[in-house]
């Protein structure tokens, strides 16, 4: 955008998130923008390979970087580079920073300094003045990744392309949350011209190959026959019916190889859009769905799609057949057959073994999203299935969600996602096999609204409604692992990693009435041994709370209803803040068997984290916990000085510590020690360790479950983030471990046996 400041109004700054172009070890390579007079351009720089960052660009555009963040991240910035300097004294950015000020659409002037607010950029899009400028080039080299500086040649070819079609579909509902606000108002505007060009062409193109299909199999058909379902040779004959009458000649055979080139073209647009950033530390690129919205994004990778590999054609087509390939392979079928039905009122469920990964109320726009592959589908596949894309966008007014935006309120929206899902998952304990259960897979955080009844969620509350409702009985609950680790929405981030699988049941029609008093002590009662088998497999201390729900609506379910002491029902609010304190309970009931130096950390931790407090009130503590500050200072937990008190961070804990030799040791000291050794070293020096602390590991992996939880109450995400990885990673740490202890039996057992001899 033009910069605010007045001096430079004529300058076009960048809204640089980042100047990093890779973050690998060994690898690194960044952008540096260079100010020239009353404009800039940008360089490249790869510190230790010798190639030069290159110019050539006249000033129009860029970022400068400051030298105390550079060598922070390992990347020594250029000496005696005075525009280099100039940059950095005004500006004091680093690579990893870009121009950024903070969180959301807040930049700072390249120029100048001047900071660049939110909405100044809207008001700028908006009004159609928001551009792109090129800051660096990618290729290939013998030896991987090769970063160029950009040329003036380089842009203007970029600019050349003209696409003769484009999507004109409005963005709506989901797809509305940020882009609109910078001037993006249609789908056509999440792609480049060049990327425009480049998916008409291939779609257009998924015509002429099913004719050239077509006339290739009738020429080839008698001669080179396929294997049938009953395992016997059909040749592929003239027949005209298509494939959406289930056709199984030429003219079907070739439109079936046209859905699996849209398929591919469908890669080709996830992989070929502005939403598109570079992954700095795989030297690639995030797709588009790197989670799931359309996020406004400041800088974007632009892929050749006529080359191989990630974001190309070929390489979408390779990816295509392979998963068609495993997918036969895996289920030993030749083909297969999807039907799409109302969950209400399907007949497909009866006696089936059903498992359903239903929407998630408000959380996912489905619909909307799915717009921005059915306007290149439809290019491509109208003709072939001509119900199926009778209209310009995806079908939404059905959609099982409580989008506010299609029912005109809160409460409207609510009640339809609530008798939808409830008459759903009624069809499904009316359809199920009897003998097997049905598993709902559900991925929503449940505290996220803190009410009357304590913390709950809309989201959890009314689908757990929908489905109790549905004479289905929980049974029980356990997370699985399904989001990839380096998806944006987790990356750093305490984010559900895990859905978690319901367990259903029919509830028996003679299940009995029960008390609040009676819930509450079967909850007291049961909760704790199902708390320590949820821990003794390792669940995320994230996932923790979701999974206990499962136990805890095991009781409530089990009854036909739970009233309180006036007859009226316990609403599953109430139930979910019930369980919730229990779990509490549980937890805190747990801190009884640590030491005395841990309880003591544990109390000071959650009042004051990892800050300062006063000696004083420190050293009363000490006395309720039967241990002393000085005692605490000398064995390491903590730092007193100038009548403060401070618990130690893990990467400030002594580095020598053993376990082994320390003549007090401490299950806090413990846990963190891990935390520091797991952090540099990985899974391998945390087993190391692990065997060091023998006995006292898992104490230090039930610590963990116990400071997250403090952690997120407290909001120290930082910390949080410490707790849960490394119980995420403990089930390998264990494993590496066991091997070590095993490897080591068997070297003594050998040379025991050579000395023998």
């Amino acid at each position: 955008v033009k910069s605010p400041n007045p001096a430079f109004r004529d300058v076009d700054v960048p809204l640089a998130s980042t100047f990093m172009l890779s973050t690998k070890k060994g690898k690194e390579a960044y952008v540096e923008p260079v100010i020239e007079g009353h404009g800039y351009r940008f360089t490249v720089k790869v510190p230790g390979s010798g190639i030069p960052g290159s110019a050539g660009v006249p000033p129009a555009q860029g970022t400068s970087m400051s030298k105390d963040g550079a060598e922070n991240l390992g990347v020594p910035p250029a000496q005696g580079d005075s525009a280099y300097k100039v940059g950095t004294e005004t500006l004091g950015l680093s690579p990893a920073q870009g121009t950024k000020l903070g969180r959301g659409p807040n930049f700072r002037c390249l120029m100048s300094g001047t900071p660049i607010a939110g909405d100044y950029i809207k008001a700028e899009g908006q009004a159609g003045r928001m551009g792109t400028r090129l800051m660096a080039v990618v290729a290939e080299g013998d030896r991987g990744r090769i970063y160029l500086a950009p040329t003036l040649e380089h842009e203007e070819c970029a600019r050349q392309a003209k696409p003769e079609w484009q999507p004109e579909n409005n963005l709506i509902g989901k797809c509305r949350d940020q882009l609109p606000l910078y001037g993006m108002n249609n789908f056509a505007d999440l792609f480049t011209p060049r990327q425009l060009v480049a998916l008409t062409t291939f779609s257009d193109l998924v015509t002429e190959a099913i004719a050239c299909v077509e006339q290739d199999t009738l020429e080839t058909g008698a001669s080179r026959p396929f294997q049938d379902k009953a395992g016997g040779t059909t040749a592929l004959l003239e027949s005209e019916t298509p494939l959406c009458s289930g056709g199984v000649g030429a003219t079907a055979y070739a439109e079936a190889v046209g859905v699996y080139l849209a398929f591919t073209i469908s890669k080709l647009a996830d992989r070929g859009s502005t939403i598109c950033t570079w992954f700095t530390e795989r030297d690639s690129t995030r797709n588009t769905f790197a989670r799931q919205s359309i996020p406004m994004t400041w800088d974007y990778a632009e892929l050749n799609t006529l080359l191989y590999g990630t974001g190309s054609f070929l390489g979408a087509s390779e990816w295509t057949a392979e998963s068609i390939e495993e997918t036969t392979r895996a289920h030993n079928l030749s083909s297969g057959v999807s039907q799409q039905a109302d969950a209400t009122s399907q007949l497909s469920g009866i006696d089936k073994v059903v498992s359903t990964d239903p929407p998630y109320y408000d959380n996912v726009g489905y619909a909307d999203l799915s717009d921005f592959f059915y306007v290149w589908l439809r290019r491509s596949l109208r003709s072939i299935f001509p119900d199926l894309f009778d209209t310009l966008a995806v079908p939404k007014d059905e959609e099982l969600v409580a989008t506010i935006y299609r029912h005109g309120s809160k409460d409207k929206a609510e009640t339809f996602f609530l008798k939808g899902m409830a008459r759903a998952m009624q069809r499904l304990a009316e359809q199920a096999h009897p003998s097997y259960p049905v598993t709902i897979y559900y991925a929503f955080k449940q505290a996220e609204r803190k009410g009357d009844a304590g913390i709950a969620s809309t989201g959890w509350e009314t689908f757990l409604d929908a489905v109790i409702h549905s004479s289905f009985a929980i049974t029980g609950t356990w997370p699985m692992r399904t989001e990839l680790r380096n998806r944006m929405v987790g990356k750093d981030s305490n984010a559900l990693a895990s859905s978690i699988v319901l367990v259903c049941r029919k509830r028996p029609e003679d299940a009995p009435l029960a008390t609040r008093r009676q819930f509450i002590d079967s909850l007291k009662s049961e909760l704790p041994a199902a708390l320590a088998h949820l821990q003794s497999g390792s669940i995320a201390p994230v996932d923790l709370a979701q999974a206990a729900i499962g136990p805890g609506m095991a009781v409530y379910t089990r009854y036909a209803k739970v009233v309180d002491s006036t007859g009226n029902p316990v609403t599953v609010r109430e139930a979910l803040a019930l369980i919730n304190e229990t779990l509490d309970e549980v937890l805190s009931t747990q801190e009884g068997d640590f030491d005395a130096d841990t309880r003591w950390a544990l109390a000071w931790f959650e009042q004051h984290g990892f800050e300062d407090g006063d000696y004083g009130v420190a050293e009363t503590l000490s006395k309720a916990k039967n241990t002393s500050v000085f005692s605490l200072k000398i064995i390491g937990v903590l730092r007193s000085k100038g009548g403060k008190v401070r618990l130690l961070m893990p990467l400030y804990l002594r580095p020598d510590w053993d376990p082994r030799t320390a003549g007090r040791v401490s299950a806090w000291l413990s846990l963190h020690h891990l935390i520091r050794i797991h952090n540099a070293g990985g899974e391998q020096a945390a087993a190391a360790f692990v065997r060091k602390l023998g006995g006292l590991a898992e104490t230090a992996r039930e610590l963990a479950y116990r400071l997250y939880a403090l952690a997120e109450r407290t909001r120290r995400s930082r910390e949080a983030l410490w707790y849960n990885a490394l119980v995420q990673s403990w089930p390998e740490i264990a494993r590496l471990a066991r091997q070590e202890v095993s490897e080591q039996t068997e070297m003594l057992a050998t040379l025991d046996g050579e000395q023998e001899g």
